[in-house]
């Protein structure tokens, strides 16, 4: 049975895989240090990802980012598909460097779209609430958005963000235009 790593280790194991690829968006680490990898996100998961993040930053400042890793407390490294957070937050972070972010941003948003397993959401939106988000948006297959923050599921943002999604890219759509 592998123990949960430290910090401090995971962090070192992190900055092993990422020393000389650019891989850090196909791949987390668990509490154990042990490599969870993703495949690339299809085009229209792209697509989704990218309106996402528009949608975001139109909303509530331009100082949301895509594929940031992060520390969380009970989950090892994740990389949530957007991320956002007050400009003072991110002064004390060094943007160029190969580290996951110490902790978790304000708010991150998950899109299950083309995943293999989006039976894991639950853990890991409650690790980024445990590790400081104040909100977690996830879109699942079908595009449907829901909210989560440190009481559960909620009716609507906290931060007051509405997504309205194309839903050509959605499982629903796809699946019933196919001959």
């Amino acid at each position: 049975m592998s123990t949960l790593l430290e910090l401090d280790g995971l962090v070192a194991t992190w900055r092993r895989i990422h020393r000389n690829s650019d891989s850090g968006s196909c791949c987390e680490l668990d509490g154990r240090g042990e490599t969870v990898l993703h495949p690339q996100p299809s085009a229209r998961r792209q697509i989704v990802l990218t309106d996402v993040y528009c949608q975001i930053a139109e909303q509530i400042g331009h100082v949301a980012a895509m594929a940031v890793a992060v520390m969380t407390p009970s989950f090892g490294i994740r990389v949530p598909d957007v991320v956002w957070m007050p400009p003072e937050k991110w002064e004390g972070y060094d943007r160029e460097g190969p580290d996951p972010m110490p902790f978790v941003p304000d708010l991150c948003v998950e899109v299950l779209l083309d995943r293999e397993f989006p039976e894991d959401i639950g853990p890991r939106v409650t690790a980024y609430l445990e590790g400081g988000a104040q909100e977690v948006i996830v879109v699942d297959q079908h595009g449907e958005v829901q909210f989560h923050g440190a009481n559960g599921p909620q009716p609507s943002s906290a931060f007051g963000i509405t997504l309205s999604l194309e839903r050509m890219y959605f499982d629903e759509f796809t699946t019933s235009s196919r001959c």
